[in-house]
This record gives structure tokens, C-alpha cells and sequence, in this order.
């Protein structure tokens, strides 16, 4: 079995490596990571890095839950959790609450979100008064609704809201109610094969890359723990290496854990990318600290953030250098 072969492979590196003994210290020395995420498609390699015996290859231990969004924050800030991983626009929201920072971007979505509408929607002022099933205000879904409209000089204001989870916002869209919606894959691809006097994809993260995704401890974790963040750093990085080196397996290995074929896995893969050492350190150089400026503003203006967090305590980028 895949799962078995990997995890020998890791135990016989371990073991061959002359700093075996020590790497062995510092992992019992290192706390236990438990990180909260769910089962999106960006943040599998963490999955993979635990199956594959990668974080402990690097040095520490490290559980992955699978812990609803809403109660991801709450788990973190109770202790449950030392580590989420969620949106950026989301990580604000939590931030504005709570002492949260970002070490790590794990990916972007290229396409995987997006919004979809009828054929007399002709373009973005055409939306204006009319009805969008989307999620929740403070949802990635909500976001995404908001960021684009105000990028086409829209407030989300302008528009009704139906609110509806991601999947029944597009099947709601597909079986001909409302205007229009806003979602992600896999529900999305439902709405990319309906005839064109049905309905449209008007745009998606490929054409507004609003979507990216972070890994965050809290400041006090760090301070205090900052070999093992950077041992948890290195486990996501060597999956990335992995998913080039040995795809197939690596596409099992995560869609496993989701119930996924690997060839399903990797079709979903297709609508995001994952971000390696050096896409990691090239967006921090700015193009991060730049879309939170816009992130928060969007927040604001939908009334979702009320309190302003501090941005550049929301992001560490020493261990990305």
C-alpha cells in the first residue's frame, strides 16, 4: 500500500541519517503540534507531511484535525489547538478578537472560487438589487462576493443576500433560483456545465486572486516555540517536494483522508497552488501585507470587521527569510 511504503521510506531515512539520535532529542523536547483546518483541497499537504512521516522527519510531532472553521479560533484560544490554518480575509476577522499571527502561506486559489449569474446579468452593474445565494457574513464565500464587487466599484450593500452554504447556494443556482451566487469547487464546477441560456461563471480567483490561505500559532506560542514552527514550516515545504517527486502517491495519500480518489484529488488540485520557500518569500515581500490592507477594508465595509486588528502584528515572515 502507498501509505505503508512512504512511511518506511520516512522511518528508514530517519534511521540512516548519522543525526538520527539528536533529531530524536530535539522532536521530544519540541510540544506537540495539533493544528485545526478542514478538508479544502489547499491545506492537504499538512495531511500529507503528518501520513508521510515528514514532520517528524524534521524534527516534531504533529496532529491534524479536522475542526469546523467557526470553531477554529475558539479551540485555538482555548488551548485545544495550537495551530489553524484558514483565509486571510479570515485570519483578520479572528485577529481583530484575539493575539493570532501568520508564519506560513499554504496556498492560492486559482479558480476554485467564484461567482456565478444569469444571462441578463451582463456585467457587474447589472448586479446591482439583485439576489446572490452566498454563505454567511464573515464566510470566504462572503468575501469573495464583497472583494469583487468592490473592485468593480460595487459595495455588497447594493445587492440582496440569500444566505446559503456553499454547496446548496450552487445547487440552489443550478435548479434555476436566484440571481446569482457565490461558491467554490467543488460545487462551482456544477455551474461551469450549464447551458449558456441558464447561466455563468462571471468571474473567479483566477481574474480577482482574492482567496489565499495562512497558518498561524498564537504570538505567545511563537515567542516560545520557535524551533518547532519552523520544524512545521519545513514539514509543509518537504510536501510540496513530495507531491513533485511522487504525485501519484502523494494525490492518494490526500484524497484519502478526504474520500477522494487520487485522480479526483488531483483534478481539485488543479483550482489552487500551493506556495513553496520561494513563492512564500517573494509574496511577503509585500504582496501580502498589500492584499490584507485591502482585505480589512473589504471587511469593514461589509460590517463584518469592527475593530481593526493590528496588520503588522498579524504577520511574522522571520521564518521565511
Amino acid at each position: 500500500m502507498p501509505n505503508r511504503r512512504i512511511l518506511l521510506a520516512a522511518a528508514a531515512g530517519a534511521l540512516a541519517a548519522p543525526l538520527a539520535a539528536p533529531y530524536v532529542a530535539r522532536a521530544q523536547a519540541m510540544p506537540k503540534i495539533t493544528i485545526g483546518m478542514s478538508g479544502w483541497t489547499g491545506f492537504a499537504p499538512l495531511t500529507l507531511a503528518e501520513q508521510a512521516g515528514l514532520f517528524k522527519a524534521a524534527g516534531v510531532e504533529v496532529e491534524t484535525r479536522f475542526v469546523p472553521q467557526r470553531e477554529r479560533n475558539l479551540a485555538l484560544a482555548a488551548g485545544a489547538l495550537n495551530c489553524v490554518v484558514t483565509t486571510v480575509d479570515t485570519m483578520i476577522l479572528w485577529g481583530s478578537t484575539m493575539p493570532l499571527v501568520q508564519v506560513l502561506v499554504l496556498d492560492k486559489s486559482k479558480g476554485g472560487d467564484g461567482i456565478a449569474v444569469r444571462p441578463n446579468i451582463g456585467g457587474w452593474a447589472d448586479m446591482k438589487g439583485k439576489t446572490f445565494a452566498v454563505d454567511g457574513a464573515g464566510t470566504t464565500p462572503y468575501f469573495v462576493l464583497a472583494y469583487m464587487l468592490r473592485e468593480n466599484g460595487i459595495s455588497i450593500k447594493e445587492v440582496q443576500t440569500a444566505t446559503l452554504a456553499p454547496q446548496p447556494a450552487a445547487q440552489a443556482f443550478v435548479a434555476g433560483q436566484f440571481d446569482g451566487c457565490s461558491t467554490y469547487e467543488p460545487y462551482l464546477s456544477s455551474i461551469r456545465t450549464l447551458p449558456a441560456d441558464k447561466g455563468r461563471i462571471l468571474a473567479t480567483t483566477t481574474d480577482y486572486p482574492c482567496v489565499v490561505d495562512t497558518l498561524a500559532f498564537t504570538p505567545d506560542f511563537v515567542a516560545k516555540n520557535e524551533a518547532a514552527v519552523r520544524a512545521v514550516i519545513k514539514g509543509w515545504f518537504d510536501a510540496l517536494e513530495m507531491i513533485k517527486r511522487e504525485p501519484d502517491t502523494s494525490f492518494e495519500l490526500m484524497g484519502r483522508r478526504v474520500n477522494q480518489s487520487g485522480t479526483a484529488f488531483k483534478a481539485s488540485a488543479s483550482f489552487i497552488e500551493w506556495q513553496d520557500a520561494a513563492m512564500n518569500k517573494a509574496y511577503v515581500g509585500g504582496g501580502l501585507q498589500e492584499f490584507m490592507a485591502k482585505a480589512l477594508e473589504v471587511q469593514k465595509e461589509a460590517n463584518v470587521v469592527r475593530q481593526s486588528p493590528d496588520l503588522a502584528k498579524l504577520l511574522d515572515t522571520r521564518f521565511l527569510g
